[in-house]
């Protein structure tokens, strides 16, 4: 089963480009929840978000209709900190999308900074032990994880990997698909060499992908298909509604037909 969908739904920028002018904001969701199976959660890197804001947020979808909540700041940036009320509260803030059979994964990435040493591998080995009950997916910033033994270890653990697309930087990762668990995932970040490390989080992520490029990752993506229970795959190019663009061109390719139109 592969779901498709963006990190993230709720931007000023979707509106006309996206969200039609008369739909109002309170209804986005409901609107993204018609044309997508899946959406990720990235404002809970922010800030911990209460249990009944999940719990709004899947009345407001279909059934079948799957989150992936991307962890807390504190607990993937903040390694080696005192963060355990925040595991906790974070953890509770899934309750209803679990309740409601509406909850996917939780996702964890770590920053550029995060380096593959003995005291950053201790980390990850007691961050996973918090989410041992939950469905784990990993992503690294920076190549020096791109390692045979971490790729066991995951699969020990049963953590999924996250496939990235992004800058071939030296110190980025590669764009390898690889199945460690039960979850496939994969995030197209857009591949916008010159403002990757000197723009803000817009201008990083302001790109909208071609069709060959999106091409590209369709044998990747039906590959994890076959190792995996399901694969979602997440659009974070979100800069002037092109995440959804590419997440209906994905969904497109990905049934062998024709682009889909928004």
């Amino acid at each position: 089963m592969i779901l498709v969908g963006t990190s993230g739904f709720k931007f000023d920028d979707w509106k006309g480009a996206f969200y039609p002018e008369d739909v109002k904001q309170k209804d986005w969701l409901n609107y993204y929840g018609e044309r997508f199976d899946c959406l990720e959660v990235n404002s809970t890197y922010y800030r911990l978000l209460h249990p009944a804001t999940f719990f709004h947020m899947a009345n407001k979808v279909p059934e079948g209709f799957r989150f992936t909540v991307k962890t807390y700041r504190s607990l993937t940036h903040e390694a080696g900190s005192d963060n355990e009320a925040d595991f906790a509260s974070f953890i509770e803030s899934l309750q209803p999308l679990i309740e409601a059979e509406k909850f996917g994964c939780v996702l964890a990435q770590f920053p550029t900074s995060f380096h593959n040493t003995p005291g950053n591998r201790h980390y990850l080995s007691a961050f996973c032990d918090h989410f041992s009950d939950y469905p784990l997916v990993v992503e690294f910033r920076n190549r020096q994880w791109m390692k045979d033994e971490v790729i066991d270890f995951l699969r020990e653990r049963q953590v999924g990997w996250c496939a990235v697309d992004e800058p071939q930087f030296k110190s980025l990762m590669p764009p390898v698909a690889i199945a460690t668990s039960p979850v496939g995932y994969v995030r197209f970040h857009g591949r916008n060499y010159k403002t990757w490390w000197s723009g803000d989080g817009k201008t990083r992520y302001d790109y909208l992908y071609r069709e060959d490029e999106l091409e590209e990752w369709v044998p990747k993506i039906r590959d994890l298909d076959q190792q995996a229970d399901v694969v979602y795959v997440f659009m974070n190019n979100c800069f002037g509604g092109q995440a959804a663009k590419n997440a209906a061109d994905m969904q497109g390719l990905l049934l062998g037909g024709e682009n889909s139109d928004l």
